[in-house]
């Protein structure tokens, strides 16, 4: 953001949090220009996806906390305690609650917050176990948490970037969507939003190894 700022100081940047089915909304009454969010394509069936990086999830604990000491934990060992992460979509069972009963078991959530500062407190609270992003564990500013992979036991996530389907790109749009994911170049988006189906769009990223955050 700062260097997008820095280059386009007179270009107004508005960011506005919320679900995958806030963000549609927002999408299909033309208040943004780009939607940002992780999986529901389904609600975004006439916008150009373009897929930024993949993320996966991480555990975070107080130092006394029982998962703490251990090996990577299980699943089962993961349903004894309550629960802290992202707020859930609206519709339908999230990933996680399927994932616990795929295999018999049931999630204790404790809390949902949509920042994970905030999940970050209710863990330092001792009001459960933190489910966040592993971009938003800080090996500085969190040295009371412990940081635990959860790659073994939740999915990877792939975030994306997108705009309506006819859309004129402004040469500072092609240099945003750039900036969020480098290998976005302004010749890859052009193709990807002249694709005549979502599934030629992705073969055009079939070959492309993207981020790993």
């Amino acid at each position: 953001m700062s260097r997008f700022r820095g280059t386009y100081p007179d270009v107004q940047l508005h960011l506005h949090q919320g679900t995958s089915e806030q963000i549609a909304e927002m999408a299909g009454l033309d208040r943004i220009d780009f939607a940002i969010a992780t999986g529901s394509k389904e609600l975004f069936s006439d916008f150009v996806l373009l897929p930024a990086y993949h993320w996966h999830r991480r555990l975070i604990v107080p130092r006394d906390h029982p998962l703490a000491a251990g090996g990577p934990p299980t699943l089962e060992q993961l349903a004894k305690f309550p629960i802290v992460t992202y707020v859930f979509s609206f519709t339908g069972p999230s990933s996680l609650e399927e994932l616990f009963a795929k295999h018999g078991l049931e999630v204790k959530v404790g809390l949902t917050a949509r920042d994970a500062d905030v999940i970050k407190t209710y863990v330092r609270l001792g009001l459960g176990v933190g489910i966040v992003a592993s971009v938003a564990v800080d090996p500085e500013l969190d040295r009371d948490l412990v940081s635990i992979d959860a790659s073994h036991l939740l999915a990877r996530h792939t975030t994306w970037i997108g705009f309506r389907s006819g859309t004129f790109l402004r040469g500072y749009m092609y240099d945003f969507i750039q900036s969020f994911a480098p290998h976005l170049t302004r010749e890859l988006v052009r193709d990807a939003a002249a694709a005549p189906d979502p599934a030629a769009r992705d073969a055009l990223f079939a070959s492309i190894e993207l981020p790993q955050l």
